[in-house]
């Protein structure tokens, strides 16, 4: 049998995107872990798949919280499908979408974990409850009736997906220790701050610092704590480029210190 062929069998000469003219150094990025652990800690909403008695795979929309080692924590009826089939089969995913931006949902980060889904019991699962309270405004009154439960999914495998060709995968040890990014509550302010109020310093800085000295135009379509991502126009067309900071942030607030440095080092270039 013929192995399937693992990239797109795009057309002999054909380019994404118009490459940078000048070399630079990729930007840091994020771990598909790190990604993760940041989008699940700013969501609450997510799509649960399960597996229906006849082997049909069933996603469902839900609510989750999560434990401090980011484990996602369901409590859902067994009035439901998927309730149902969690009694009967512990495997699962869920996948969780970051809030969409621009035309292109698909350009949007969404994770996916896998794993095995268990009831808790002690302390684990009085934390797990607690995390179901914080994400569900009646948790507590759902928890009162015999059809709901609380589950617990185990995370064996993540798969993280930026955007077109920006992916990785990672296992449940790098997931569990993966920090949360501090700067991610302010990212979709700071993105809407620069791209109405310095674009100027965008384009300057996707010129001297991008690779792209031939740039007419640039927004920011995503930022943080170790850099932002730029869309780049040229005359040979738009390009996506990844920008890194001199130093990660530390702080939540520490985007706007990250920011000024690169166009400070843009100017000076």
């Amino acid at each position: 049998m013929r192995a399937p062929n693992p990239d797109h069998q795009a057309p002999k000469g054909f380019q994404y995107y118009p490459p940078p003219l000048e070399p630079v150094e990729p930007g840091p990025r994020r771990t598909p872990a790190e990604e993760a652990r940041t989008l699940l800690a700013n969501s609450d909403v997510a799509t649960l798949a399960t597996l229906s008695e006849d082997g049909t795979p069933w996603a469902s929309m839900i609510m989750f919280g999560t434990l401090p080692d980011g484990s996602p924590t369901l409590m859902v009826s067994t009035l439901a499908e998927h309730g149902r089939n969690l009694e009967r089969d512990q495997r699962g995913s869920i996948s969780v979408m970051s809030p969409r931006r621009g035309p292109d949902p698909l350009q949007n980060g969404r994770v996916t974990l896998a794993g095995r889904f268990e009831k808790p019991e002690g302390e684990r699962r009085e934390a797990a409850r607690q995390a179901c309270f914080d994400a569900m405004m009646y948790g507590k009154v759902y928890e009162k009736f015999g059809d709901f439960s609380v589950w617990v999914l185990n995370v064996e495998r993540v798969r993280w997906v930026g955007g077109y060709g920006v992916m990785g995968s990672d296992d449940a040890a790098s997931y569990a220790t993966a920090e949360i990014d501090p700067t991610a509550p302010n990212a979709e302010h700071a993105v809407e701050h620069l791209n109405d109020d310095h674009a100027d310093a965008l384009l300057l800085i996707s010129q001297k610092l991008g690779g792209y000295p031939d740039a007419t135009a640039a927004i920011c379509t995503g930022i943080d704590r170790y850099g932002m991502d730029l869309s780049i126009d040229t005359p040979r067309g738009k390009a996506p480029q990844r920008i890194g900071f001199a130093e990660r942030c530390e702080e939540a607030d520490g985007l706007r210190m990250a920011t000024v440095e690169l166009a400070r080092r843009a100017r000076t270039a």
